[in-house]
Formats: C-alpha cells, structure tokens, sequence
C-alpha cells in the first residue's frame, strides 16, 4: 500500500512506471543544500522524509475530502478501503521521523511543519462550515494563514533542512521563513488549478473545491472585488452550487471578477519574495531559483 502510494506499484502490488508526483519538496531539500556548497546527497535523509510526510499527509487528505481520484487513479483509500489507507499514512509518517531521528539540526524543522500541517489542515476543514458572506466569513488574512502552515510547513522544513544538512544551519530559520512563502505560491496555484485546471493534467476531477465550499483564495479573491460578478457570485454560493451548470457558471463569475488574475499576481509576488532571499543569502541557488520561479506558472 504504501508502494502504491508513492506511485511505484499497482493496487496488486505490481511494479509500476506511475505518476508519483512532482518531488518538489524533496528538490527543494537538495537544491537548499547544494545552494549552500554541500552536496544534494547530504540533503537525501531530508528529502526522503518530506517526501514521505507528503505521501503520509496526502492518504489522509483524501480521505478527510472523500476524494476518489489522485494522480490519474484511485486514491489509496478508495483501492484499499478507509482504515487501511489511514494505517498506511500512520506508517509513511513514522518512516519520516526515522530519517531524520538522529539529525536534530534538520527534525527541529519536520517536527515544527508536523506542528503546522496539522494545525492549518484543521483550519481548512473548519472553513467549509463558515459562510461565504457576513461577519463570520473566512478573509483573505485567514486563508493566507491556513495556507502558510497546512502546505508552506512542508516546503519550510525541506528547505530550512536541507540548508542544515548542507553545512550552513545558521539559514536555517531564515530558510524556513521563505519556504513557508512558496508555499502559500505554491497552494493558490493549485486553488487555480482545482478551478480551472485540466484533469487529465493534474490527476483530478475539477470543481470539487467549488461543490464542497472550500475556501479557496481565487473565490474569496473575487468575493472581494468590487465587480457585478462578485455580487452574483455571492448569491450564487448562498444558494449552493452542486449541478454541472451552477459549478461553471460559478467558475465563470469567480474569473469575471478577478479572483483569477488576483491569484496569480499574488503567488508570483510570493515567490518574488522567496527569490529575493535566495538572491541575498545564496551564492549558488540558481538551479533552487528556477524551480521556485516555476511553481507560480503552472496554472498558466
């Protein structure tokens, strides 16, 4: 199962040449460490415990959502049944402590992403339940919170950790705080992409944010604007969106507001701060550059 998880098998256990993800977070550990003069294997018990969180965190996620689909298949709960898959993530996540056990300079910062992963997935469920509109609406501020700990704590840690490993700790915190800004970046692109994103692309079905009131930052963007569309968009989700034509009519009136265009000015300004400090403080990132650069142009 958890082979399965991770991409290199079938739901029989079959080796198999699947999606296994983008190993952005894994990059990133190892682009830190190079960008520091240490080696990328320096990084590796980094990289392979970020990426087991993600694995771990992903199991869990679709089934707190109920979504059926991952990476062009079954979701792990979905192949296996719903206690299997839990105890499958409980196992990805204690291989993830083991790696970095006896590194302290690098499990401060996955034990601290653990901390916030929990904490902003929680936020994020609560979200579902608040209105769209009136005193108790989830705001911008909010939602940017959420994001910085339930998806930024992981990059954080790969990034902050892998900086560590690769001889330079004292950039640690520093490192931590710019991942953290890639991924709110890296979270409101695929807010984008759960709208507006090709499934076959991504492995998903789209507009299932929109059909369970997720909060995501393109609505409470467009929300926000002073536009007709905002206004008849906010009708539109009083109501409730659940049939084929409400959903796109509602994807529709979120990027006639705006709430399109806001999001991807404000991943890239997430990301042009990110770079500024890898500008300042890392002689040798521009392999790490480039690939945070292209986290904020993939809903493009």
């Amino acid at each position: 199962m958890a082979a399965f998880a991770l991409g290199w098998s079938d739901a029989d256990g079959r080796p198999h040449q699947g999606d296994g993800g983008k190993g952005v977070r894994p990059a990133i550990a190892m682009l830190s460490a190079e960008a520091v003069g240490g080696t990328a294997e320096s990084a590796l018990p980094a990289a392979v415990a970020v990426e087991l969180v993600h694995a771990f965190s992903l199991a869990h996620d679709d089934i707190i959502d109920h979504d059926e689909r991952r990476r062009h298949r079954e979701a792990l709960w979905k192949a296996y049944g719903v206690g299997p898959a839990l105890l499958t993530g409980d196992a990805l996540l204690a291989l993830a402590v083991n790696q970095l056990a006896g590194r302290p300079e690098a499990m401060t910062y996955l034990s601290r992403a653990l901390i916030e992963l929990v904490n902003g997935q929680t936020a994020d469920m609560a979200f579902e339940n608040r209105p769209w509109r009136g005193p108790n609406a989830v705001t911008i501020a909010e939602y940017t919170e959420m994001v910085a700990g339930k998806t930024g704590g992981l990059l954080a840690a790969a990034a902050a950790a892998g900086v560590a490993l690769g001889g330079a700790p004292e950039l640690g915190d520093l490192m931590w705080e710019t991942g953290r800004d890639l991924g709110v970046a890296f979270q409101i692109v695929d807010d984008m992409l759960g709208i507006w994103g090709e499934p076959r692309v991504t492995g998903k079905p789209v507009y299932s944010d929109l059909r369970r009131d997720k909060k995501t930052f393109p609505v409470l963007a467009a929300l926000a604007a002073d536009h007709p569309a905002a206004r008849e968009l906010s009708d539109l989700l009083a109501e409730g969106v659940s049939d084929e034509d409400s959903v796109h009519h509602a994807a529709r009136l979120v990027e006639e507001a705006g709430g399109r265009a806001a999001a991807q000015g404000l991943a890239e300004r997430y990301v042009a701060a990110a770079v500024a400090v890898m500008d300042e403080h890392l002689p040798d990132a521009a392999d790490l550059r480039a690939l945070c650069v292209s986290l904020a142009d993939r809903a493009r």
